[in-house]
């Protein structure tokens, strides 16, 4: 049994509200939210068996991760960061779990009741919510400012609702009326309570954001994270059904698990045809904003199949022909471009993008 503070989750979340495993009937979908440090797996392997359907859970690592949280030998995955992929083709849902980096949200079915549901020709996609990802907003302030204001109940810390100015800053960016906040500029709201988060973050006359009173500046909220924004600032939301998802499972939201549409900051797939002079850029292996090594592009020729499919100098390259390069080294990156003789789709993202999903804790888009 879980015990759990509604508003701050657990760290060891596993629970279904409605499986009976041991009784009649049919089992109920569970979600695991995993999260391993860097040097770390998620502790189990996927596989996809001859005469078998399904994507299975094999070879949990004893003391793993994945057996820590609750994740049983022959369970079939069905979600992942809420897309839904039993009708997958196999490569891809492997691919999409390490393109996750860090952290990834699963949702299973026991072996049982995934044959059963198969049997009876049952719709899977049905088993599950339609939509259980937060939303990363990025508002650019106007004259009236971000065009939100914020409500909570006093005395209680982390719980802010947003009601949005009809075609303000906030609405054009994407931010739901009546949405959860959760994170500032990357930063958790969990620990400020209404009065600290309601203070002004702008200056006399320029507009701002909070309960709507005045434009008098009080000391910031936030300090660190608005200084880097300016007149910008991005929002982690969710909806009522969203947040209550994940509250009632005790899983916490995060921004690695966040529909990122609305983002101005999108990644770029760059289809190029080999010329008589090749592609026309080198690859170079370098440090990222966050720390970790990254494969970049440089030195893009002019009128070259690189420069003419878009490619940007310093851009970082992201996956291969749909495959993440994800714990690839260099060489291994290499061969992976030269895999195809006179063609080769790859998937970037420029730094400006790059340092902006990394200083949100989303990772790779």
């Amino acid at each position: 049994k879980f015990e759990f503070n509604p508003k701050d989750g657990i760290d060891n979340p596993a629970l279904s509200l409605a499986e009976d495993t041991d009784g009649e009937g049919m089992g109920e979908p569970r979600f695991y939210l995993l999260s391993k440090g860097s040097a770390e797996t998620f502790g189990f392997c996927l596989h996809e068996e001859l005469g078998c359907q399904g994507h299975i859970i094999r070879q949990i690592e004893l003391g793993g991760l994945a057996q820590r949280r609750g994740l049983q030998d022959g369970d079939r995955l069905l979600q992942v960061n809420g897309h839904f992929v039993d009708h997958m083709d196999h490569r891809r849902v492997v691919q999409k779990i390490k393109a996750s980096g860090n952290q990834v949200l699963l949702a299973v079915l026991d072996g049982n009741s995934y044959e059963a549901a198969k049997a009876l020709g049952s719709d899977l996609s049905q088993m599950l919510p339609a939509d259980i990802r937060p939303r990363l907003c990025h508002i650019t302030r106007d004259k009236s400012g971000f065009g939100f204001n914020v409500s909570g109940p006093e005395g209680v810390k982390g719980i802010f609702q947003l009601s949005v100015h009809q075609d303000g800053p906030a609405e054009r960016a994407g931010v739901p009326s009546g949405s959860w906040l959760l994170e500032l500029n990357g930063a958790s709201v969990r620990s400020y309570s209404h009065a600290q988060l309601t203070r002004k973050v702008c200056g006399p006359g320029t507009g701002g954001w909070g309960t709507g009173a005045g434009n008098v500046a009080e000391r910031p909220v936030f300090p660190i994270q608005l200084k880097r924004s300016g007149s910008k600032v991005t929002l982690l939301v969710a909806s009522s059904a969203v947040e209550e998802f994940y509250r009632l499972r005790g899983l916490r939201v995060t921004a690695a698990l966040a529909d990122t549409s609305w983002l101005p900051f999108k990644v770029r797939e760059l289809h190029m045809v080999k010329g008589p002079a090749g592609y026309g850029f080198l690859l170079k292996e370098d440090d990222c904003s966050s720390g970790a090594t990254g494969q970049f592009l440089w030195d893009v020729d002019a009128g070259l199949p690189a420069e003419q499919a878009g490619m940007k100098e310093g851009d970082r390259l992201l996956a291969v022909n749909g495959e993440s390069i994800e714990g690839l080294d260099h060489q291994q990156t290499v061969l992976r471009i030269r895999a195809h003789d006179d063609q080769v789709t790859l998937l970037v993202i420029d730094r400006a993008a790059d340092e902006f999903y990394q200083s949100v804790g989303f990772g790779d888009p």
